[in-house]
């Protein structure tokens, strides 16, 4: 049997992973899959990936990493996420991830011009994304938590967008069977809040108020439901 990938590249801060957990067990929950089912990849600790052959899929986490600062253990993640995405396989990257996938097939990635975007945001689905196999059942309008500094500036070559707001225009794209989503699906409100805590400082420095960003936080149901969708395209293809 092929093995379902989580490629770590990063963890929550220890006083959130000490009381919540890390970004892949916050992952399989929302997929609704049982710990264990699929096989964490910490890349940026140095552990390998495995051949591309051996894999079903994979999601790329977020991380504090920058993209843009080109660290070995990302663009060595780079190189491989584009032999995976010749080869096919369902790929679907978050935040960082989303960020990564994007460099790896030719995009470009650097700090948002605008500044951070933290904290639950409303997004509008396109309306070309309604066939979309991971965004078609989203409303029109939706709600998400977002906790990035940087952005995807250009979309790689073939890239759709599929999602934005009036602050990210890159939310969510495809190319063939690779997804990302600029936003984290796997964040749930009191994960969130708690990032905004432990974050507070570096928040203020850019002259954003933490409390209330932590006051706006509120359920996102629907995004949550965007990795059941994915772990679903492992055993049932996409359509083109």
């Amino acid at each position: 049997m092929k093995l379902k990938l989580i490629i770590k590249t990063g963890e929550p801060g220890s006083p959130v992973r000490d009381h919540r957990g890390r970004f892949e067990d916050w992952i399989v929950r929302e997929m609704g899959e049982t710990p264990g089912s699929w096989q964490v990849v910490w890349v940026a600790a140095g552990e390998t990936l495995p051949p591309v052959e051996r894999v079903a899929g994979a999601v790329i986490t977020g991380s504090l990493a920058m993209v843009s600062d080109r660290l070995p253990w990302s663009e060595a993640t780079a190189a491989w996420l584009r032999q995976a995405h010749a080869a096919q396989l369902p790929l679907l990257g978050i935040c960082y991830g989303h960020q990564l996938l994007a460099h790896a097939l030719g995009g470009e990635v650097g700090y948002h011009p605008q500044g951070p975007e933290v904290g639950s945001v409303h997004i509008r689905r396109h309306e070309h994304a309604a066939d979309d196999p991971l965004l078609g059942e989203l409303p029109p309008r939706f709600a998400a938590n977002a906790f990035h500094w940087q952005t995807v500036l250009k979309l790689p070559p073939g890239g759709i967008p599929l999602a934005s707001n009036d602050w990210e225009p890159h939310h969510a794209f495809r190319l063939g069977n690779s997804w990302g989503l600029q936003f984290h699906p796997e964040f749930d409100a009191e994960a969130t809040r708690q990032l905004i805590h432990v974050a507070a400082p570096a928040l203020e420095r850019d002259g954003l108020q933490p409390q209330q960003l932590a006051a706006g936080v509120c359920p996102t149901p629907e995004a949550a439901a965007l990795l059941r969708r994915f772990a679903a395209l492992l055993v049932q293809p996409a359509s083109a």
